[in-house]
């Protein structure tokens, strides 16, 4: 029987919805295999890649415990790979996961810095349904 090649993006698009959904052990392991599928970089598929790291980086920040140094790391690399690419929607998500990460972790002016960028990215390219998510986030950093 041969292995069946998986599709990234549809592996990270389903883990986005896990997330979204609660479902973290589920996330997990799919969020393995979608890494493993963004192998993507021997196929040239640096896009998928980036996705499959920042979510990743979505499920770390919500395990227990938290490993921040992997975390950190998986979001970094993505936002470098989605620069890379231009893929500015993806740095925004980026941006927003270390804002998040660097808040549950008590570093306030670390993740202010974050979420500053990822705010400005989201309206300078009106990405309004994340807008409001990172705006409160920060208020709630800044203590507002």
């Amino acid at each position: 029987m041969r292995p069946q090649r998986r599709n990234p993006l549809a592996l990270a698009l389903i883990l986005t919805l896990l997330l979204l959904s609660g479902v973290t052990f589920a996330a997990i392991d799919l969020a393995v295999r979608a890494c493993y599928a963004a192998l993507a970089r021997q196929h040239g598929e640096g896009g998928f890649e980036a996705v499959a790291l920042c979510q990743l980086g979505a499920v770390d920040v919500q395990a227990y415990p938290l490993e921040v140094a992997q975390c950190e790391a998986r979001y970094r690399e993505a936002v470098a790979l989605a620069g890379a690419l231009g893929v500015r929607p993806l740095q925004a998500h980026c941006h927003h996961g270390l804002g998040t990460l660097y808040a549950k972790i008590g570093q306030r002016e670390q993740a202010g810095a974050e979420l500053a960028t990822a705010i400005d990215l989201y309206r300078t390219m009106e990405m309004t349904f994340w807008l409001p998510q990172a705006e409160a986030m920060l208020a709630e950093v800044e203590g507002r």
